[in-house]
């Protein structure tokens, strides 16, 4: 059972910070934007594939089940797109050192090419919007948006150890899902 919604209402602040993400993420999660960004980058690939990149740019090779939780999908869907990925190169898979039996999947030079080019178009597309901020904004609401992120992995683990689940580990070892398997194709999607 999901933490129950408190009854007092929120502050008017966060239901501004709440609208403000439902916008980022609607702007951010399109299709349009994702087509931009993919022919910036000079790459064909659909926001799933972008998704699973970007969370194995962020990590050790993982098992393909580690990688859906990781994303908050099923393990089928990452299997399927990292067979997709596999054909095109941007992905091999290796034995698990841990279990033979078992295949770890990794980025090819390809695909952290392909990675990079994605990161560093989607860097110079927020560099544009926040160019009018100051270097010590910039800080500021990185430090807020990282301390942010981390309360939201922190109650996402509370939501799935109170279910009975074990919580779905994000990028940087806490806890959180994408949206739909899409991680916005050039950021994140976030995620009740």
């Amino acid at each position: 059972m999901p933490t129950p919604v408190p009854q007092a209402p929120a502050s008017s602040d966060v239901v501004e910070i709440e609208r403000a993400l439902n916008r980022i993420s609607y702007l951010n999660s399109r299709v349009r934007q994702h087509d931009r960004l993919m022919a910036m980058a000079g790459l064909r690939l659909d926001r799933a594939a972008v998704a699973l990149l970007r969370q194995m740019a962020d990590s050790d090779p993982l098992r393909p089940g580690e990688l859906a939780a990781r994303l908050g999908v099923e393990a089928s869907h990452v299997t399927r797109q990292a067979q997709q990925l596999q054909k095109a190169g941007y992905v091999s898979r290796a034995p698990d050192p841990d279990d033979r039996r078992a295949q770890r999947i990794e980025l090819t030079p390809v695909g952290r090419d392909a990675i990079d080019r994605i990161r560093a178009t989607s860097s110079r597309g927020m560099q544009m919007a926040l160019a009018e901020w100051t270097p010590a904004e910039l800080r500021r609401l990185a430090t807020l948006f990282h301390g942010m992120v981390d309360d939201f992995l922190a109650h996402a683990t509370e939501d799935e150890e109170s279910e009975g689940r074990p919580g779905v580990a994000g990028p940087s070892g806490g806890v959180g899902e994408v949206r739909d398997g899409v991680a916005g194709g050039g950021g994140v999607t976030w995620s009740e």
